[in-house]
């Protein structure tokens, strides 16, 4: 059965034809490189795949990230896997976390703007998030184009930022939300790391504005200035004409580049089941020097 795809916004696609449950072939993987550089954001829906499915999908697209689990050193896990990411409000004994538990700072915190893994070296490449319960009301996720951030970014600004490189600190939105829970070992096991915020992706070649949340300052500038510059050039990638709003089925299966890419959770009601699981390859061609534009 041939692939069927239909764009579905200012950037995305729906794929629909292919059976993730199947091992995919070298073409298949090509393909779905090629459709990821020209759309960025990929949903198939009706995917009914388990978790053994969605790793075996994830490792054929490249090696697995482990986030922030780098972080929490392993801790209590519903999956068969360190590399599923648990995106829920569901404890691992399978109950719905309270709203003083420390992970709803996690779910709050995917309400902001940000890249997978951008605090890091390697950093996420592609994110793929399957959808198992959803709930009545909100939880939507949100997409916006870095790509085209840059080419609506006035003359003026493009020529002030380029050059400019930005710090990426894992727990830098934590804290922004009050989250004081973390060791001292917690804290220094993931050093911050510095991006240009002016990029060439390494696939399709086109100019990025490399921003998000986990950028917390610039260097060469006071501390306020580089927050109130990241604030600025965060608010114009996210104008609503470069962004993509996904309503989740059970089923869905989303697909997106954290090169490319910034994306959040939206609201819903914590008391409410929200179950997702997240596989993230590595970005193997990404070095800060092969990247600056």
């Amino acid at each position: 059965m041939d692939w069927k795809i239909t764009p579905v916004g200012p950037l995305g696609a729906r794929v629909e034809g292919p059976d993730l449950r199947e091992p995919l072939t070298p073409a298949q993987v090509r393909r779905i490189e090629q459709l990821m550089d020209e759309h960025a954001v990929l949903v198939f829906p009706g995917q009914q795949i388990d978790q053994h499915q969605q790793i075996a999908f994830a490792r054929s697209l490249g090696p697995l990230d482990l986030g922030l689990r780098k972080i929490t050193g392993g801790g209590a896990h519903r999956f068969a896997y360190d590399e599923l990411a648990d995106i829920s409000n569901v404890k691992a004994d399978g109950s719905i976390a309270g709203r003083d538990d420390p992970k709803i700072v996690g779910n709050v915190a995917n309400q902001l703007w940000h890249s997978d893994s951008s605090f890091q070296r390697p950093r996420a490449k592609y994110s793929m998030l399957h959808a198992v319960v959803v709930p009545g009301f909100g939880g939507e996720t949100e997409f916006a184009d870095l790509r085209l951030a840059w080419d609506t970014l006035p003359a003026w600004l493009q020529q002030r930022v380029r050059g400019l490189r930005a710090v990426h600190y894992a727990l830098h939105s934590r804290f922004m939300l009050g989250a004081t829970h973390y060791t001292e070992a917690q804290r220094a096991a993931m050093p911050p790391v510095e991006w240009p915020l002016v990029q060439t992706d390494p696939r399709s070649g086109r100019t990025v504005l490399f921003v998000g949340v986990h950028a917390c300052e610039i260097p060469g500038m006071t501390l306020a200035e580089g927050r109130m510059l990241l604030a600025d050039l965060l608010e114009h990638a996210t104008r609503r004409e470069h962004v993509y709003q996904h309503r989740w089925a059970v089923g869905d299966l989303v697909m997106w580049d954290n090169t490319t890419t910034v994306h959040r959770g939206r609201w819903f009601d914590f008391a409410e089941r929200r179950e997702l699981r997240r596989a993230t390859t590595e970005e193997v061609q990404a070095s800060p020097e092969a990247l600056a534009a």
